[in-house]
């Protein structure tokens, strides 16, 4: 005699995000850009000619639903691979089995693949000459920018659906449909909690159903359901974008948005030493030595982090992002780089010129190293006016160009004083 026998045969219950999924097109919550009347998946369901498609949008935004959705529409086989448990005999397998369904029943099949970025370039590959061939109808679903994960030739072959997060609204019909009896803390702790991801809301509240409580408050959600990170892949799309805002908010010296998005990064568990290598770089790229103090202040956060760690540590480099947002900005450091970078790889290889080349034996002396060079200490200013540094024959160059702005102002006035000098000494020789 079995444990099911003594204690009954026990059923697999579907989880709650199964259990609601949508049945309609008009059942599904967001996505109305593309699935509002008139929209694009919209009147690709009505055409009555499945396609392939990649569906681009973050976790819990709908895309296996879509999937399924469509796949009903149709009157097709839903097929569902994971690219994580997956491999191309995977593949072959599903397409042979759509190969008998479509000869022996005039069935044709949604091959649906979940993840489909984590599939390399092969994995990918296989898909192609099915597709071709219109045996399957291949739908991708992926969180990463099919741009850069995606094999080129299946990209081409398949239309690029983005899916957006979920807004608070659409998340609070969600809640309503479950039935869930709650007060409006509890309401909008559940909807911040689920971060536009509806399968993390049906599942935080299948966790609330599962405690027997009819009335569910604010207090009660959050001794519940434990203390979850905000949406956050490391490495994946949204964490370059969320970096990319960091930088240019403190490029555009918003100090407060600066915060703003440090903050999320370090709240979504970022690394707090790559945000620190980050602001080293906004440092020496957006402010230059319009305020060279600004490169210290962020090697300073960085070295401070280091020595505390978190949280204090944190505290350092919130005050970097704010000096760096509030400080004069000048990229002409970094164009001016990247200018002598950029001549440097077309140019030739010029030789140093021989009143500047080192000269430490007799017979480099006796060919001419070093001959009338001119030792700036010795000249009026510290400065010997006129004199060339670059090879003979290349054109005249002004690469460094300082703003008008903090230290490079006097730069700027600098500059032109010494170029003036120049000139005079030249007119005279």
């Amino acid at each position: 005699m079995t444990a099911a026998d003594l204690f009954g045969r026990a059923e697999p219950v579907a989880p709650l995000a199964d259990a609601l999924r949508p049945k309609t097109l008009d059942e599904v919550v967001g996505q109305e850009h593309l699935l509002g009347p008139g929209k694009p998946l919209r009147l690709a369901f009505e055409s009555g000619r499945p396609h392939s498609m990649i569906l681009w949008g973050p976790p819990g935004s709908g895309k296996t639903t879509i999937a399924r959705l469509m796949a009903k529409a149709f009157n097709a086989e839903f097929v569902a691979l994971s690219a994580v448990f997956s491999g191309v005999k995977d593949i072959r397998e599903a397409v042979a089995a759509a190969q008998a369904r479509l000869e022996q029943f005039g069935r044709r099949t949604i091959l649906f693949v979940d993840e489909v970025h984590r599939f390399n370039k092969a994995q990918q590959d296989a898909f192609l000459p099915y597709v071709e061939q219109g045996l399957i109808t291949f739908v991708g679903a992926t969180t990463e920018n099919p741009s850069f994960e995606m094999n080129s030739a299946l990209l081409s072959r398949a239309t690029v659906y983005v899916l957006e997060a979920l807004r608070p609204e659409h998340l609070a019909l969600l809640l309503a449909r479950t039935g869930l009896n709650v007060d409006e803390d509890a309401k909008a702790r559940l909807i911040g909690f689920a971060d536009g991801d509806a399968r993390r809301l049906l599942n935080a509240v299948e966790i609330l159903q599962n405690t027997g409580r009819k009335n569910v408050d604010g207090a009660f959600v959050e001794q519940t359901l434990a203390k979850n990170l905000r949406r956050f892949d490391k490495g994946g799309e949204q964490f370059y974008d969320q970096i990319s805002a960091l930088h240019k908010a403190v490029r555009g010296s918003d100090a407060d948005a600066s915060l703003y998005w440090m903050v999320r990064m370090l709240d979504g568990g970022a690394d707090p030493l790559y945000i620190a290598r980050r602001v080293v770089r906004m440092a020496v790229e957006d402010i230059g030595l319009a305020d060279p103090r600004g490169l210290r202040v962020a090697l300073d956060a960085c070295e401070t982090y280091e020595r505390l760690g978190s949280p204090e540590g944190e505290l350092a480099l919130a005050e970097a992002v704010v000096y760096l947002a509030l400080a004069p900005k000048s990229n002409a450091i970094y164009e001016a780089y990247n200018a002598a970078r950029d001549f440097i790889t077309r140019d030739g290889t010029r030789p140093v010129p021989l009143h500047i080349r080192n000269a430490p034996t007799a017979l480099m002396k006796q060919l001419g190293y070093g001959r009338e060079y001119r030792y700036a200490h010795d000249e009026e200013g510290a400065y010997a006016a006129g004199e060339n540094y670059l090879p003979e024959g290349m054109p005249p160059i002004e690469w460094y160009r300082p703003t008008d702005r903090g230290l490079e102002a006097k730069l700027r006035e600098r500059i032109a004083e010494l170029r003036r000098r120049d000139a005079q000494a030249r007119k005279k020789q």
